[in-house]
C-alpha cells in the first residue's frame, strides 16, 4: 500500500531552502543578460559607425572626459555595498546614510551628464540628427543615462520607505537584489567611458 500523499502546505514546508534562495537573484539576473546585449549591440554600433560621419563635428572636437561624474558613479558602487552590509546587520541608521550618499553620487553623475548634453546641444551645435555620431553618440550615452534615472528612482522609493520605518533586517536579501541593478549600470559605464571618450575619439 502506497504512503499517502503529502498535502501542499506540507511540500512548502519541506522545500529546499536553496529553491528560496535563488527566487530573488535569478529574476534579476535575467533582467542584466538582457540589458547587457542591448548595450553590447549599442556600443558595437557606435563603433562601427565611428570615423564615418560626413560632415562635423567630431568626438575629438566636442568630447571631454568627465572625470568627475564617472568618479561619482564608480563611488556610489562603495557606497550601496556599505549600505548592503548595513542592513545585514540590521544598522537601519547606517543603511539610511549609505543609501542617501548612493543617490546623492548618481544624482551628480546625472546632472553631469544633463550639463554635457546642454554644452553640446546649445554650444557645440551636436544634436541626434547632426551626423552619425551625434545619433549614436545620444543613443548609446543616453541609454545609460536612462538607466541611471531608473535606478535612482528605485533608491529614491526604497529610501522613502526606510524613512518611514518599513525597512528592517529581514528586507536586506531583496535590497541585495536590487542593488545588484546598481552595480551593472556602473559596469556598463565602465565600458561605455573608455568607448566614447577615449576609444573613439
Amino acid at each position: 500500500m502506497s504512503a499517502p500523499a503529502m498535502p501542499s502546505a506540507a511540500l512548502a514546508r519541506h522545500e529546499s531552502p536553496l529553491s528560496h534562495e535563488w527566487r530573488g537573484p535569478v529574476g534579476m539576473w535575467c533582467l542584466i543578460a538582457a540589458e547587457s546585449a542591448m548595450f553590447t549591440i549599442f556600443v558595437v554600433a557606435y563603433l562601427f559607425y565611428t570615423g564615418k560621419s560626413l560632415s562635423g563635428p567630431t568626438p575629438n572636437d566636442v568630447l571631454s572626459v568627465p572625470i568627475f561624474g564617472s568618479i561619482c558613479l564608480f563611488s556610489s558602487s562603495v557606497t550601496i555595498l556599505m549600505a548592503e552590509r548595513a542592513i545585514d546587520r540590521g544598522d537601519v541608521s547606517r543603511f539610511r546614510n549609505w543609501w542617501f550618499l548612493t543617490i546623492a553620487l548618481g544624482v551628480l553623475f546625472i546632472s553631469g551628464t544633463a550639463r554635457e548634453w546642454v554644452r553640446l546641444i546649445y554650444h557645440e551645435g551636436l544634436t541626434i540628427s547632426t551626423n552619425l555620431f551625434g545619433t549614436t553618440f545620444y543613443a548609446l550615452v543616453g541609454l545609460h543615462a536612462f538607466h541611471v534615472v531608473v535606478g535612482l528612482t528605485g533608491l529614491s522609493i526604497v529610501l522613502a520607505f526606510t524613512l518611514l520605518g518599513y525597512v528592517r533586517r529581514e528586507h536586506a536579501k531583496r535590497i541585495g537584489v536590487f542593488a545588484m541593478y546598481w552595480h551593472f549600470v556602473d559596469a556598463i559605464w565602465a565600458v561605455v567611458l573608455p568607448v566614447v571618450y577615449l576609444i573613439a575619439r
